[in-house]
Parts: C-alpha cells; structure tokens; sequence
C-alpha cells in the first residue's frame, strides 16, 4: 500500500523522488529518536522509583530492628525508671531543647550546603581551565602549522591517508588503443610512461604508477573509450574514462566502447597487486583502506550506447558506473555544448535520464547543451557530475558550466569537477596552476564547497597547467589551497574525494530505493534510420 502511494507522485510517470525518500527517512529517525527517549525516559522513572522506595523500605525495617533491640535489651524495671522521668520533666525545658536542636540542624546545614557550593565552583572552573588548556595546546601544539609549503603538504598528505582522491576524468585507456593498438604488452604502468616512446606520445603520456602513487591518488578513471570510460585509480581514487570518437556515431561507437572497457578490465588483472575494479562507493572506501588504487569504469559519449536502453544496461553490468550524455557531437535525444543548435533532451533522452537513476548510474553532463543540462537536471531524481569542466563566467569555454546552472547543481545536490584543460582554465593560454585554484575558488563561492571536486582531464591534456603537469602534482594544489585562510582542512577533504563518494551513495540510494519499490526496466526505443551497417531497425 505504501508502495503504490509512492508511485503516484508526480515526475516520470509518478515516480518516486529521492527528496521525499531522504524526507522519509528523516521522519522515521526522528519518530525513533522521540520514541527511544521516551522509553529511556519512563524505564528512568520506573527505576527511580523501584530505588526510593528500597531506600524507605530498608529505613523502616533497619528502624524496627533497632527499635526491636532496644526493647529486648532493657528491662521492666528500667523501662518505667524512664518513663516515670520522662512524664516528671519540664515541659518547657523540653520545648527549648527542640528549638535549639532545630537551630543548631538548620545551621549545620546552610554550612554543608554552603561548602558544597564552593567546591562545585571550584570543580567547575578546573574543568573549564583543563577544556581551555586543552584546545590550545590541539590548536597551537598538536595542530600542523601551515606556514610553510613542507608543512602543508604534511597536512595534505595526512588527509589523503583518510580520504581517496578523486579525479574524475582521465584518457589513458584511449592511448592505449591509439599508440599502442590495444597491445598491452607494450603498456609499462609501473613505469614512466615518458621513456615508452614506442607507443605514447610524451606531451600526452602523464600518468603511470609510480606518478599515481606520488600524487596519492585514490580513486580515477585512466582509461577512455572516447565515448568516455572513466576508472578512478584509488590511492585515493582514479577515474578511467571509456572515450569513443564522435566519428564512430552510427558506425562501430558500440564496439569501440566495449573493447576500452575490456582494456580498462585487464589493465586492472595485470596490476593487481595495486588496483581494484570498483563498482560501488563501499568498494572504493574497502579500497582505500586496504592502500590500494580504486579503478571506476565511466563512459564518454552517449553515442556508445547506439540508442539502446539494452546496450545501456549492458555497460553498467561491465562495470560503468557513469556516462556522459554527449561528447562533441550532438545525438538524436540529446545537444551537444560544441554544437551551434541548442537542444535538449528528447523524450526518449529522458528514458535514458529514469534508466540511469533506476541502474544507479551516474549522469555526466560535462560537453552537454545548457538546454540538456536544464532538462536533466528537472527530470533526474538523482544526482548529477560535471565530470571535467570549470567556470564559463572565467573563460567562455563550451565545455564549462554558466553561473545559473551551478546554482541549479547545487539545488540538486550534484558536483562540478573541475578541469585542468588550458582550453577550460585559461582559455587556450598556457595554463598556470593558480588559473585552476581561481575557477575552484570562484565554482565554490557560486554552487558552495559541497559541489566541487577535481577532474583534470590527465593523458588528454596536450600542454597541462604549469605545477600540474602530470597526476603525481594533486598535492601541490592542495597544499596551495591551505595557504588561504579560508580553506579548512575539511574544505580541502570535501575538495578532494569526499563530496564525489557522498554522490556516489546518494545515486546508490536511489537505486536500492526504486528496486524496494518495484520500479522495472522499460524498453523504449528511439526510432533510428536503417543504413548498410544495420540488419534491422529498431
């Protein structure tokens, strides 16, 4: 019953939202905060009250036992000795020695209680004295000073050991197929890639092991289908792109993915011993913790899927876990940001928008149309990425996001991941790394620190920034970030891998909370012409 009330909210058809899911859940945390305080509070009561009633009890019996020992112990004739003295007395006298026990009780007791409330003071003002003490020597001793370049980049190194870093976007599984034909014989990861001539070009060879490792990656995506594949490298985390060629669209784009992805999953068997395929945020945490890097598979371009809800499913069960809708090309049910048409999603786009939230696949709209990036972020019930793209309000690149749709991001609780490209940062010029820090600064003070992450765009760079120049240079930017005031060291964390892992769950989230709710695949199509490369039509 409830599930059938939850499907009549409004969106996809009824739908359920993940904003009323979170509400939900809110509400039932909080009716079992008040319910288990409640509870707490009566067994309180019912124990207080067993308690002071054992102590009248226990008064009562131990009075008439004593009571009981004195009469037995005293005999007849004293007792009427006593009581005969007792009836002789002076009333009066009587009545004086009560005032005076009185008075003397009362005073006894304004001393006690007065000298209880000195040594209350004095216990308070100790423990306020130790509190204070105590902060000052976290922040002034124990705190690492951030004076120097050395000490920031000990701090940076200190958060990286507790949170994976995370590239978003990086194109080495495409070298692999350009200049090495898929030939991973002549792939050396544990090297520098500079030195391996025979298949990379060195002005575009910027990641290998070693530099992943000096750079504390955790999680990226080095491998491209350009349809992009992303796989995160956990070190932290690094995100290996699936990159197909818009030339490919209608031709052989679906092959072309599937055999980056192949590359990414052996690439991942021959190291082994160094990286973890992931498909979830939990397996990216296991990863990190264990000293191991992380590799996500994402793909590049919508044009992969070939129109194919089925080829879509069939990418996420491979392993990817995001696409970008488009790449420098429009396709049928969505606009491209380098074309001059701006158009948005079709209705079979927004199929592709609920089977996505449905997968729990994360929505990419980094090189999408403005008009796409609207419509998705109306539709989707889910998060979304901007996997490598930067402020367009800095540089009119196409690829970078305007100031209406970071505050839109933000809404949606999404991320912006911040590109290195000079083509993005510093509008074709040489780059510097400082050109990078201005767009993180200026995306976080639009969308806000929660919405922002790194996504250099590593092994696709041809001239990268100037101190960034391969992936073992992340820290150097981290440590520049902690020379401003304003940047805390949990900015720097949130910055780093943090926010990327929070999107991650929340997409989960959606996922497992449409599969409770009985949400099934659909199996819409988009009508596509038949040409000499297709036995049928869909």
């Amino acid at each position: 019953m409830g599930i059938n009330k939850t499907l009549q909210t409004t969106g996809f058809g009824g739908l359920p939202d993940v904003t009323e899911h979170s509400n939900i859940r809110r509400t039932l945390s909080r009716q079992n905060s008040i319910s288990n305080s409640d509870s707490g509070g009566e067994i309180a009561s019912i124990q207080k009250s067993k308690g002071f009633g054992s102590a009248m009890t226990g008064g009562v019996v131990v009075g008439s036992d004593i009571a009981g020992i004195a009469l037995e112990t005293k005999s007849p004739t004293s007792l009427a000795t006593e009581a005969a003295a007792t009836a002789g007395g002076s009333g009066k006298a009587k009545g004086k020695t009560t005032r005076k026990a009185r008075n003397s009780s009362g005073a006894a007791h304004k001393t006690r209680r007065g000298s209880w409330m000195v040594a209350l003071t004095l216990v308070s003002a100790i423990c306020l004295l130790a509190i204070a003490a105590t902060l000052a020597y976290q922040h002034f001793l124990m705190s690492p000073s951030r004076n120097s370049h050395a000490q920031r980049l000990r701090i940076v190194r200190r958060i990286l050991r507790e949170v994976p870093l995370v590239d978003g976007h990086n194109n080495f599984a495409w070298n692999v197929r350009k200049y090495a034909h898929s030939s991973l014989e002549l792939v050396h990861l544990s090297h520098d890639l500079d030195h391996k001539s025979m298949w990379a070009r060195p002005t575009w060879a910027q990641t290998d092991m070693e530099r992943l490792k000096q750079g504390l990656v955790g999680v990226q995506r080095p491998y491209e289908l350009k349809t992009i594949l992303f796989i995160f490298f956990c070190f932290g985390f690094h995100c290996r792109s699936a990159y197909v060629p818009c030339e490919a669209q209608g031709l052989d784009a679906v092959q072309l993915a599937l055999e980056q992805i192949d590359i990414v999953r052996r690439l991942s068997d021959m190291y082994a011993r160094d990286t973890v395929l992931a498909t979830s945020s939990q397996e990216i945490v296991a990863t990190h913790r264990r000293g191991l890097l992380a590799s996500l598979i994402g793909i590049e371009g919508g044009h992969t899927i070939g129109s194919s809800l089925g080829v879509l499913r069939s990418f996420y069960s491979l392993g990817a876990r995001y696409l970008s809708l488009t790449h420098r090309c429009d396709v049928s049910w969505a606009g491209s940001s380098a074309s001059p048409l701006e158009q948005g999603l079709s209705p079979f786009g927004k199929a592709i928008v609920r089977e996505m939230n449905r997968l729990g696949m994360m929505i990419d709209l980094s090189h999408s149309s403005d008009a796409t990036a609207r419509d998705v972020l109306q539709v989707t019930r889910a998060p979304v990425i901007f996997s490598h793209s930067a402020a367009r309000q800095l540089c009119n690149s196409t690829r970078n996001v305007p100031d209406d749709i970071l505050r839109l991001v933000a809404e949606n609780g999404g991320l912006i991941m911040l590109s290195f490209d000079p083509e993005d940062v510093a509008c074709g010029r040489q780059a510097r790394l400082q050109d990078v820090i201005e767009h993180i600064k200026y995306v976080r003070a639009i969308a806000g620190i929660q919405h922002i992450g790194l996504g250099a765009g590593y092994d696709g760079i041809e001239m990268p920034p100037m101190g960034l120049e391969d992936v073992s240079k992340y820290p150097e930017l981290l440590a520049a970030l902690l020379e401003d005031h304003n940047w805390s060291e949990e900015d720097v964390a949130m910055l780093a891998g943090r926010n990327f892992l929070r999107i991650m769950e929340t997409v989960e989230t959606v996922r497992d909370y449409w599969k409770r709710a009985a949400i099934q695949p659909i199996e819409q199509t988009e009508p596509q012409p038949k040409t000499q490369c297709t036995y049928m039509s869909s």
